[in-house]
């Protein structure tokens, strides 16, 4: 009895695996940490921030394009194809650099609230939101000329930004276990609701056909909330150590990117979000982007170097070793 269980869960469980895997890698190299990365579906170009520059890869032929240098603690990447406009959070400038998307040239630098994280841009508005780390806040730039609309209070740290395309925009906030409804064009918070029992929400996707956000949170669950009734209606296990959540409307899949190594999938099952496969990735790669077009994920990563010795009980941090920046590519 206990071989047939045996073999019936081996069979189940490779039935429910979705064939994901480490594809390659895109070799970038240079210094300096990392944060978000996004995909240009329009243009076909992944744009992923390293230290003070945004590097600019050809999502087709995985090679460098270009790099945009000389920002700020770069953190988040937005883009309005329709406007041939980018738009980057520095951090510890306070400020967004406005890029032209086929040039790479600098168009423009408004200032925003402190600490600008996250950025999302609002289509319907033709608004960029930056979600502000330290002043608790966001900051409405006007794409199409680059002025400042208003900065409006969040009530809670907030960290990663959704839109859905018809108005409004979802923020995770961190420190209240909350997720955020935004109306873009007030601006100001229409509506919040706990992610209880999931806790400090990093990574944030939205499934704008079926009306659903997908938080990842610190204690190792995927808060899954129904935006009609912002209320939570999964929590399914994923890795230790998420940061980033995507989500791609051609296959359903869900993604959670685990700072252990791990990027967990989750999908509706029966009428239920479970996980449903986990991919051995690389430690440290935390932050990624789903690509519609080819059904694939990037993850930023880098090599490491052993650990240094533990001083007064505390371990050393891994350092990351030179010129090792790399994007994971994972796919079918």
């Amino acid at each position: 009895m206990k071989k047939l269980l045996t073999a019936g869960l081996l069979i189940a469980t490779a039935f429910a695996a979705e064939g994901y895997k480490v594809l390659n890698k895109i070799k970038i190299g240079g210094a300096g940490g990392w944060d978000y990365v996004a995909v240009d579906n329009t243009n076909r170009r992944i744009y992923a921030s390293h230290g003070t520059s945004v590097e600019v890869i050809d999502a087709d032929a995985g090679k460098v394009l270009g790099t945009i240098p000389q920002l700020h603690g770069v953190h988040g990447i937005a883009i309005a194809p329709e406007l041939n406009k980018g738009f980057i959070s520095n951090g510890q400038s306070n400020s967004v650099t406005v890029f032209d998307l086929k040039t790479l040239a600098k168009l423009g630098e408004p200032a925003t609230g402190q600490n600008p994280d996250a950025i999302c841009y609002e289509p319907k508005t033709q608004r960029v939101f930056t979600f502000n780390g330290r002043s608790n806040d966001s900051t409405a730039i006007d794409a199409k000329t680059n002025e400042i609309v208003a900065t409006f209070p969040l009530n809670g740290k907030p960290e990663f930004c959704v839109v859905d395309g018809a108005g409004k925009i979802y923020n995770n906030l961190e420190d209240k276990s909350e997720v955020i409804e935004i109306d873009a064009a007030k601006p100001s918070v229409l509506r919040r609701t706990s992610l209880a029992p999931g806790e400090s929400p990093s990574g944030l996707a939205i499934d704008v056909k079926n009306k659903k956000l997908f938080s990842v949170c610190d204690n190792k669950m995927m808060a899954v909330t129904d935006i009609a009734t912002m209320k939570v209606i999964a929590t399914p296990a994923i890795g230790a150590g998420p940061d980033a959540a995507g989500f791609d409307p051609g296959t359903g899949l869900a993604f959670s990117s685990n700072g252990e190594g791990t990027l967990t999938i989750v999908k509706l099952v029966n009428g239920k979000y479970e996980a449903v496969d986990t991919v051995p990735t690389e430690r440290g790669a935390r932050t990624m982007t789903v690509d519609p077009k080819l059904h694939r994920v990037y993850l930023l990563a880098a090599e490491y170097g052993p650990a240094p010795e533990a001083k007064e009980g505390k371990k050393g941090r891994p350092p990351v070793l030179p010129d090792s920046f790399h994007i994971l590519v994972v796919g079918k």
